[in-house]
C-alpha cells in the first residue's frame, strides 16, 4: 500500500534497496520497534547486487557458512547451503527464503526506482521521488543500495555501432544471453572476468580476452558439503558468527600470528602450498604481515606468479598474465575455478590492451591498436562505480540545498561511514568510510543494521528530532581511514577501484576503512556507549 502524500502520518523509514542490507533494516525496525517502514527496490525482486550478476560463473568468493545471517538460530537451522562457494541462483534463493521467512514481503516495494530524495528541513523530512512520479515521506532515510550495485561500462568510442549482442557482467540480462558457438570478447580480468572467462570458453566458438590488468587468483577448490558440514554449522552457529566479528576481514577464520619471515624459505613455500592446495581467500592469511610488508608480500606474489606459469602452456600468455603490477591483495583477491587452465584450450587467446590498448568498437567488432578483433557478443567484466556511484545517482539534497554530489567533490566524507555531514536522519549502509567490500559484508550488514536500528531506538527514547553528522568528526574519520589505509600497501595500488581509479572523473580517494571490522566495531560501540559522540543530536 502506497502511504498518500496528503497523509498526516508519514512513514517513520523509507529504505532504498532490497538486498540483504534492506531485507534486515526492515526486520528490525518494523519487527523490533514497531515503526512504519517501506523499502523501495528499483528491480523486480529482492537480491541487490545477486539479482543482478547473473552471468556465466558468478559466484560468492565468501564460503557460503560465512554467506548468511546469523542473528536467528532459526534462520539458521531453516537453511542449507549445498557449496563450499554458492552460485548466484543459490544466493537468490537464500535471500528470497530469508524474504519469507521474516514476512518481509508486504512491506517492499519493487520495480521502484528512487529518482530523488530531498530533506524537508521545516518537516524535518525526507521526500522521496520515485520514477513513476510518487513521493513518499519519512523521518528517517536508510540507504541499502550496495557497495557494488552501479554497473561500470567503459565509455568506448563506437559501442552503439556494434551489430552483435553486448552486456555487463553486473547488469546481466534476465533471460540470459546465448553464446553458443559464437565469437566472443570478455572485456577486463577482475574478479567477475575471472569468473566468467572459464564457463564462457565452454560455450563459446572462440573466446578473445582483452586484459588491461593481469590478476592474482587462487583456486577456489570448490565442492558439495557433507551432511556432517552442514550440521556443524547449525550446531556452532554462535562460535561462527563470533569468529567473523573477532577477524579482520569478517571471515571465518582467522589469520596466523606469524611473520613470513618467522619461518625458512622452505616451510614457508611449503605453507603457501598448503593454502593453494586447500584454496580460497584463506590464503592471505597465511601470514599476518602480507598485507604490511611489501617483502613479505613479494613471497606470496611470486608463489602465485610461479603457479600461474606451471599452468599456461603458452610461455607468451603465461608471462602476460603473470605480468602483475600491483602486491598481492592489494586489490580485491579473486578465487577461480580453473581460470588459468582456460588458456590451455584452443579457442582461447589473451589480448594485452595495456600496450595495445581498444581504439573503438565498429560493427564487427573491437580495434585495438595492434588488430581488428571480429566479434559477435562482447562482454564488459569492468566493475562497478564502487560505494558511491548508487548513493550518488539517487540525487540527495540535504540541509540548505547542499547536494550530497557537491558535498563529496573532493570525495566522500562521512562519520563511521553511517551519516553524512548536512544530511539528518540519513544513514549509510556499508558506505564510504566502514570496512564495507574489505569485509565479507552479511556480518557487516548486522553490525550497521543493528547500530541504527539501536541509534533510532535511543533517539525515540530520547525525544531526539534529528541526527547529523559532526563536521569536525567526520573530518577526523577521513583521517583515521587514510591513516588505516596508509598502515598497509593497500593504497599503493594506483589503478585501484577502491580509490576509484576505475571510473573517469572520480576523485581518487581510499574510501573503504582498512583498520579491520573488529577494531571498527569496538569504535561504532564506544560511540553508541557515549551517547552517540560525533554526531549533533537536535530536540
Amino acid at each position: 500500500m502506497l502511504y498518500p502524500t496528503s497523509s498526516d502520518q508519514p512513514l517513520d523509514a523509507i529504505i532504498v534497496g532490497a538486498g540483504l542490507s534492506g531485507m534486515y533494516q526492515l526486520h528490525t525496525l518494523r519487527d523490533q520497534l514497531n515503526l512504519r517502514v517501506k523499502v523501495l527496490e528499483a528491480a523486480e525482486g529482492v537480491g541487490g547486487t545477486w539479482y543482478h550478476n547473473r552471468y556465466p560463473g558468478a559466484r560468492c568468493d565468501s564460503e557460503s557458512h560465512s554467506y548468511m545471517f546469523y542473528f536467528s538460530k532459526a534462520l539458521v537451522a531453516s537453511w542449507d547451503w549445498s557449496e563450499r562457494y554458492p552460485q548466484q541462483p543459490e544466493i537468490l534463493r537464500y535471500m528470497n527464503h530469508v524474504a519469507d521467512f521474516l514476512k518481509l514481503w508486504p512491506d517492499m516495494v519493487f520495480n521502484t526506482r528512487v529518482q530523488s530524495a530531498q530533506f524537508d528541513e521545516p518537516n524535518n523530512l525526507w521526500r522521496v521521488t520515485t520514477s513513476q512520479g510518487e513521493e513518499w515521506r519519512a523521518k528517517y532515510l536508510i540507504t541499502a543500495v550496495g557497495c557494488l550495485s552501479s554497473a561500470n561500462v567503459p565509455d568506448i568510442p563506437g559501442l552503439d555501432s556494434f551489430a552483435g549482442e553486448w552486456a555487463h557482467t553486473g547488469a546481466w540480462p534476465l533471460d540470459g544471453l546465448d553464446m553458443t558457438g559464437k565469437r566472443v570478447g570478455v572485456v577486463g580480468t577482475g574478479s567477475s572476468g575471472i569468473q566468467a572467462i572459464p564457463v564462457i570458453a565452454e560455450q563459446a566458438a572462440h573466446l578473445t580476452v582483452f586484459q588491461r590488468t593481469a590478476n592474482y587468483s587462487i583456486p577456489a577448490r570448490n565442492a558439495p558439503l557433507s551432511e556432517d558440514f552442514k550440521q556443524h554449522v547449525k550446531q556452532t552457529a554462535d562460535d561462527i558468527r563470533q569468529l567473523m566479528q573477532e577477524t579482520p576481514n569478517a571471515h571465518c577464520f582467522r589469520i596466523q600470528p606469524r611473520s613470513a619471515w618467522d619461518v625458512s624459505d622452505v616451510e614457508r613455500q611449503a605453507i603457501y602450498q598448503a593454502a593453494w592446495d586447500k584454496g580460497g581467500l584463506q590464503f592471505r592469511a597465511t601470514f599476518n604481515d602480507l598485507l604490511r610488508d611489501k617483502e613479505a608480500n613479494d613471497t606470496a606474489a611470486e608463489f602465485i606468479k610461479h603457479k600461474i606459469k606451471q599452468v599456461v602452456r603458452d610461455p607468451h600468455t603465461a608471462e602476460l598474465l603473470s605480468d602483475i603490477d600491483h602486491p598481492f591483495a592489494a586489490k580485491r583477491p579473486p578465487i577461480d575455478s580453473h581460470y588459468f587452465e582456460t588458456y590451455n584450450r584452443d579457442n582461447v587467446s589473451l589480448v594485452d590492451i595495456r600496450r595495445h590498448p581498444i581504439l573503438h568498437i565498429d560493427a564487427q567488432g573491437i580495434q585495438t591498436s595492434q588488430a581488428h578483433f571480429p566479434l559477435d557478443v562482447i562482454v564488459f567484466a569492468t566493475g562497478f562505480d564502487a560505494m558511491t556511484g548508487s548513493l550518488l545517482r539517487m540525487n540527495i539534497t540535504g540541509r540548505e540545498g547542499l547536494t550530497l554530489k557537491d558535498a563529496w567533490h573532493a570525495g566522500p566524507r562521512s562519520y563511521l561511514g553511517l551519516q553524512v555531514p548536512g544530511f539528518p536522519n540519513m544513514f549509510t549502509i556499508t558506505g564510504p568510510g566502514s570496512p564495507s567490500v574489505l569485509c565479507n559484508l552479511p556480518p557487516q550488514i548486522e553490525q550497521h543494521v543493528n547500530w541504527i536500528t539501536d541509534c533510532i531506538a535511543y533517539l525515540h527514547k530520547q525525544g531526539i528530532q534529528q541526527m547529523e553528522a559532526d563536521t569536525a568528526a567526520s573530518d577526523d574519520w577521513v583521517q583515521q581511514v587514510n591513516d588505516a589505509a596508509n598502515e598497509t600497501l593497500l593504497p599503493q595500488v594506483r589503478h585501484s577501484w577502491y580509490l576509484g581509479a576505475n571510473v573517469p572523473g572520480k576523485p581518487r580517494v581510499f574510501m573503504p576503512y582498512a583498520g579491520g571490522f573488529a577494531r571498527y566495531r569496538g569504535i561504532c560501540d564506544e560511540v553508541a556507549a557515549q551517547g552517540y559522540k560525533g554526531f549533533l543530536l537536535r530536540a
